[in-house]
C-alpha cells in the first residue's frame, strides 16, 4: 500500500498537472469502492480544484464553491474536498481527453484544459468520497501528527506514554499519520530499535533518534519519488527509486548492511517486520520466525543449481572439443 512518500510523489505530480483546472464533467464506471457515487456525480461539476494536499496516506482536492444558480439551489455554495485513498493498487492521474481508459479505470473527471483526471484500480482496495466543508473536519479527526511536520518533543511524548509495541506505534494512524510497514522498518533500522520494543521502554535520546531517523527517510524517499515493491508508478507512470535503498525491509535472509548478520523477520502488530538481531537488540524471550534458514536454503540451492549448470556447460563444452580433436586427428 503506498505510504507517504508515494502519496507525497503522487500529489506533488497533480500540482503540476490539474491545480486551477475546473471539473466538468464526471464519469464512472465501478463504484463499490465510493462512498456515495452520487454525491460525486452531483456535485463536483462547475468545481475548480484549488489546491491538492497530502494528508497522510490520503490526498485531498480541495474544491472551490461552484458556479451558477442552480449549484446554489443545491447547496454547492461552500468549498468541499475530494478525498482519494489508493488503496494498494489505485493510480490517478491526468491524461489526454482522446486517450482510450485503461482496463481498471473506474472514474474519470473531465478538466477544462482538454485533459482528464482518471482513478484506476485493480484491486478496488481504494477510496474515493466527496465531503461537504462541513463533513471534512469530522472525517480527518482522530489522526495522528504528520512525521515530516512533528516536533522531537511531540514524537517522544507520542511514543515513550504508550506500552504498545514501537511498531504498532509507527503503524498506528492516530499517533502518525502516513508511516506504513516498509519506513518504519526503516526507521527503526537505522536507529537501531527493535520492532518489539515498547515505547515506553524507550529513553528519551533513542526517541531522538528514531525521531530523526525517520524525517530523514522519508525525506530522502520523496526524493527518489517513494518504493516500487510492487505495482506504484507516479502521475508519469515512472517507478519509484528508493527501494533500491531499503536496508532491512524485504531483506530476510541477507545480510545486514550495518554489521554483517542475516536480517531476520518477525510478525509484530500483525505485520511482518525486518530486522537485524545483532544491531537491534529484541526483547528478553523475543523469537523471530524460524524461516530464515530454509530462505537461505534456497537461496543455497538455486546457487548450486546455477554452479551446476555452468560447470555442465563447461564439461560439454570441453567433451565437444575433445571429440572435435579426436576427429582431426583421425583424418591426418
Amino acid at each position: 500500500m503506498p505510504e507517504l512518500p508515494e502519496v507525497e510523489t503522487v500529489v506533488r505530480g497533480l500540482r503540476l498537472t490539474v491545480l486551477g483546472r475546473r471539473i466538468l464533467s464526471v464519469t464512472l464506471r465501478k463504484t463499490d469502492f465510493i462512498d456515495d457515487p452520487s454525491l460525486i456525480e452531483r456535485h463536483l461539476p462547475g468545481r475548480r480544484i484549488e489546491a491538492v494536499e497530502r494528508y497522510g496516506k490520503f490526498m485531498l482536492l480541495r474544491l472551490s464553491a461552484a458556479q451558477g444558480e442552480e449549484h446554489f439551489a443545491n447547496g454547492d455554495s461552500a468549498s468541499a474536498a475530494l478525498l482519494v485513498h489508493l488503496g494498494m493498487t489505485g493510480h490517478i492521474a491526468s491524461t489526454a481527453v482522446a486517450e482510450p481508459w485503461e482496463k481498471h479505470t473506474h472514474a474519470g473527471f473531465a478538466l477544462d484544459d482538454g485533459r482528464e483526471l482518471r482513478y484506476t484500480d485493480a484491486r478496488r482496495f481504494g477510496r474515493l468520497a466527496y465531503l461537504s466543508e462541513a463533513l471534512l473536519p469530522a472525517e480527518l479527526e482522530g489522526f495522528g501528527a504528520d512525521p515530516l511536520e512533528v516536533t522531537a518533543e511531540e514524537f517522544a511524548t507520542r511514543i515513550r506514554s504508550r506500552h504498545s509495541r514501537i511498531k504498532a506505534l509507527l503503524l498506528n494512524q492516530t499517533v502518525l499519520r502516513g508511516v506504513g510497514n516498509i519506513y518504519a522498518d526503516e526507521s527503526l533500522w537505522r536507529a537501531k530499535i527493535h520492532p518489539a520494543k515498547l515505547g515506553a521502554s524507550i529513553n528519551k535520546k533513542q526517541a531522538a533518534v528514531l525521531h530523526r531517523a525517520l524525517q530523514a527517510i522519508l525525506k530522502k524517499a520523496i526524493v527518489m519519488r517513494g518504493s516500487s515493491i510492487a505495482n506504484f508508478v507516479d502521475g508519469e507512470g515512472k517507478p519509484g527509486e528508493y527501494q533500491q535503498h531499503h536496508r532491512a525491509y524485504g531483506r530476510e535472509g541477507e545480510k545486514c548492511y550495518r554489521c554483517g548478520a542475516i536480517i531476520r523477520r518477525a510478525i509484530v502488530a500483525g505485520r511482518s517486520s525486518h530486522f537485524c538481531p545483532k544491531c537491534q537488540i529484541g526483547p528478553r524471550g523475543f523469537l523471530a520466525i524460524s524461516c530464515t534458514s530454509e530462505k537461505l536454503q534456497r537461496k543455497s540451492a538455486v546457487s548450486n543449481r546455477k554452479k551446476t549448470a555452468k560447470l555442465s556447460g563447461k564439461k560439454t563444452k570441453l567433451a565437444a572439443g575433445n571429440k572435435l580433436r579426436k576427429k582431426r586427428l583421425k583424418k591426418s
